[in-house]
């Protein structure tokens, strides 16, 4: 019954911003530590952000620190993934993720297209 749900990708200008959403359920939320992954066609799927139950600690690939930034809110069971200062590298399918008793689960993704 894990269900996670991604939103608010679209197309943005280099330099503009973008806030996306993962609506998450069927798992326990604030007990479990969340992640950002993205997708380019013909590669393999990177992570992005991570952050603990609590939001107490955050891991960022090299290529996104201080331009995004990884939050959740734990009464909404939902964690965002704000994005500044965007790249048309940062073109990709993002997904919302988290493991649950064993294997790691994926939303549907999101698609985000940085483009003049």
């Amino acid at each position: 019954q894990v269900r996670l749900v991604e939103s608010g990708g679209g197309l943005v200008q280099p330099g503009g911003s973008l806030r996306l959403s993962c609506a998450a359920s069927g798992f326990p939320f604030s007990s479990s530590t969340m992640s950002w992954y993205r997708q380019v066609s013909g590669k393999e799927r990177e992570l992005v952000a991570s952050i603990t139950s609590r939001g107490g600690s955050t891991t960022y690939a090299d290529s996104v620190k201080g331009r995004f930034t990884i939050s959740r809110d734990n009464i909404k069971n939902t964690v965002y993934l704000q994005m500044n200062s965007l790249k048309p590298e940062d073109t990709a399918v993002y997904y919302c993720s988290v493991v649950y008793r064993g294997p790691r689960f994926w939303g549907q993704g999101t698609q985000v297209t940085v483009s003049s």
